[in-house]
């Protein structure tokens, strides 16, 4: 039997380190993210990819609906075995990310989404991603733009994250450990998210904070009309645009989105 939404939730805890699909109360994070991979996925296209820290596997299953093969990567044992019994077109494996399993230029494409912030030497994670890449292979990432995630403190305010980045530092990491980044991309609110910022007095992720900061795991309670705005959303309601990021041009952005290349 298939476990049910909640029984996902249960098992791979909603504290905040990963989302997960099916979850209402995850939707906004959960569509954000989707629409990144979404955007990702053709770079992915008939290619052996290394998914480096898979989370609930959602994505290495969307990448593996393009690629020739998905190999998924995570540090926790729970995670990896709920990923790869629910998604069995993807291998998956128990991996620490600072020493990749995987051949020096093994893969085409390394996907790496919203993993960065919590690594703690980003330069040695992406020093590994190159090496596995073969000349000319494509690293996709994604990480959340500190200067609108945590705008206030230079302490993330996710306790699972060690180091976020604005737009000029990310671009600055990944041409400091070799690659040449093709596409710099910021994730924003589309059309249906900014209707719902509108609807909640600006911003509804502070609606969303408003609720779960301070109430127990499991145990916030939800006003109906903001759950269901929240459960309504989908991946199209956010929009990716190019910009500058050593011109300021992403700084308004929520997540940063990259696509560089190994030389």
């Amino acid at each position: 039997m298939s476990p049910t939404a909640a029984d996902r939730a249960a098992t791979l805890h909603l504290t905040g380190e990963r989302t997960v699909p099916d979850v209402p109360e995850e939707n906004y994070w959960f569509r954000r993210h989707e629409a990144a991979y979404e955007a990702l996925v053709p770079y992915c296209r008939d290619a052996v990819v290394l998914e480096a820290g898979c989370g609930e596997g959602y994505g290495a299953a969307l990448i593996a609906g393009h690629a020739h093969r998905v190999l998924a990567l995570d540090y926790d044992g729970v995670t990896t075995e709920h990923a790869a019994h629910r998604y069995p077109d993807v291998d998956v494996a128990l991996a620490d990310l600072s020493t990749l399993p995987v051949a020096t230029g093994g893969v085409d494409v390394v996907a790496t989404l919203q993993v960065l912030e919590h690594l703690r030497d980003q330069e040695g994670f992406l020093a590994e991603c190159r090496r596995v890449l073969r000349p000319g292979g494509r690293l996709l990432v994604t990480t959340p733009n500190r200067l609108t995630f945590t705008p206030d403190s230079p302490t993330p305010l996710n306790p699972f994250h060690t180091r976020e980045l604005a737009p000029s530092e990310l671009d600055a990491l990944l041409h400091d450990t070799g690659f040449v980044v093709e596409s710099p991309r910021g994730l924003y609110h589309g059309a249906g998210a900014a209707e719902l910022d509108r609807r909640y007095g600006g911003s509804v992720i502070d609606a969303q904070l408003d609720v779960v900061l301070g109430a127990l795991p499991g145990q916030a309670v939800w006003p109906e009309p903001l759950l269901s705005d929240i459960a309504a959303l989908t991946a199209a309601d956010f929009d990716l645009h190019d910009g500058d990021p050593r011109e300021g041009e992403l700084d308004a952005c929520l997540d940063l989105v990259a696509v560089a290349a190994r030389p």
